[in-house]
């Protein structure tokens, strides 16, 4: 069992979407992961740019975009993954 398991909800910290909440759906290789999210587009990151955190939703491997977005609605992370982590600015 890994941290970076399919479901496991994580915070992107790098890239235009930085600070957004995601969903891992499929492992490519061992530096790659594919994300989906609510506000977050389907892409492969590499997985030193994702934050895991304590939640998991239950989806299978590679699922498509509506069964994430069922599989959110069901675990009632709407709200964490419409929302944004704040980052304190100095």
């Amino acid at each position: 069992m890994s941290v970076y398991d399919i479901g496991r909800v994580c915070v992107k910290t790098m890239g235009r979407e930085a600070a957004h909440y995601c969903v891992i759906v499929d492992i490519v290789d061992k530096n790659y992961l594919l994300i989906d999210g609510t506000k977050v587009k389907r892409r492969r990151v590499n997985y030193k740019h994702i934050e895991p955190i304590d939640e998991v939703i239950d989806i299978k491997k590679g699922a498509k975009h509506e069964d994430v977005l069922s599989a959110i609605k069901d675990a009632d992370l709407e709200d964490l993954l419409n929302s944004r982590v704040e980052v304190p600015i100095r």
